[in-house]
């Protein structure tokens, strides 16, 4: 499926027009078009390298999957790679969306699947309809925000979830060491996705700002000025992040082995507690004459020393807080 709008002078003019027509409509002045492609074949992305003369070596990393964040730069054209976040699925894995671009000086190609929606960034260009005058990096600016955004809102809710973890380490109750383990180990693992597919645009924007590609970023610098701000602020939250998600597990960890250590605690202690009725009663039992042998005195001595032996030691273990 395919999506095309083109703009003049700042203004929308058309929509829905053939890929053929790409050609001549940026060969107008003061126009430039979006071509919005959902699961394209390989034929489709030919017919788009005739149109604006796209180098084959792009096409071909358009083509395959699981590209790397990057930013390529060809001799009339640059190619994008980005990945929008979907969040967090039902199971704590991070969603994400692979999105390719080609950007020409009087048009951007979108790639992408099924499951990215690129409403969010046609309203985000019609709020900021007074800067279409910029032309294409109007366009990739909408792009980079649109992905940017989504980003923010994930690792606000990552942020929320380990402040959830950090409240469970140390809510009373029946210990769940696994299940805390299970899911910081879920948001390690969706911060590290985060780190690899995400992070990377920071180095994509700055590319656009100061580096191989800065007619990119003329007369609109502000706003990529503020996607990288945000991009920046992104990957320290996940460095953050990172080191919480470790804490928890080394507090989870340290928690257990101090619930294990009172337990072993205890249990030497009713050891202890029981083994004095055990000595005294062996003793007893020796074929040896004892006072009180054969007669109820010596029962009762033998109980006597089994209380009062037993609740001192328990005493003693209850002040040093083993019991």
């Amino acid at each position: 499926m395919v999506k095309t709008r083109a703009w003049r002078n700042g203004d929308a003019a058309e929509r829905d027009f053939p890929v053929d027509r790409v050609s001549d409509l940026i060969a107008e002045p003061d126009t430039f078009v979006w071509v919005d492609y959902t699961d394209p074949q390989p034929s489709d992305l030919q017919h788009v390298e005739e149109e604006l003369g796209i180098h084959a070596l792009a096409v071909e990393d358009a083509v395959e999957r699981g590209q790397r964040p990057k930013l390529d730069r060809y001799r009339d054209s640059l190619f994008l790679v980005v990945y929008d976040v979907g969040g967090l699925d039902d199971a704590g894995d991070l969603v994400t969306h692979e999105v390719k671009a080609f950007v020409t000086e009087r048009a951007l190609v979108t790639i992408h699947g099924a499951d990215v929606d690129t409403g969010t960034v046609e309203r985000r260009l019609a709020a900021n309809s007074d800067t279409a005058d910029h032309g294409v990096p109007w366009l990739v600016w909408g792009l980079l925000d649109a992905v940017t955004d989504h980003a923010t809102s994930t690792i606000e809710d990552i942020e929320r979830r380990i402040d959830e973890l950090e409240d469970d380490l140390f809510e009373h109750g029946t210990p769940r060491e696994k299940q805390i383990q299970r899911r910081s180990f879920r948001l390690r693992k969706a911060l590290g996705v985060f780190r690899r597919q995400v992070v990377p645009t920071r180095d994509s924007v700055a590319s656009l700002l100061h580096g191989d590609a800065e007619t990119i970023a003329d007369g609109i610098r502000p706003y990529f000025r503020d996607v990288e701000d945000h991009l920046v602020s992104i990957a320290d939250s996940v460095d953050q992040l990172r080191d919480s998600v470790s804490s928890i597990l080394d507090t989870n960890l340290n928690l257990a082995s101090n619930r294990q250590n009172t337990v072993m605690k205890k249990v030497t202690s009713w050891a202890a507690i029981i083994a004095i009725p055990t000595a005294i009663t062996g003793a007893f039992g020796m074929n040896v004459r004892f006072p009180g042998m054969s007669h109820w005195s010596g029962l009762f001595y033998a109980l006597g020393l089994v209380v009062i032996s037993s609740v001192s030691l328990y005493g003693v273990f209850k002040k040093k807080d083993w019991l």
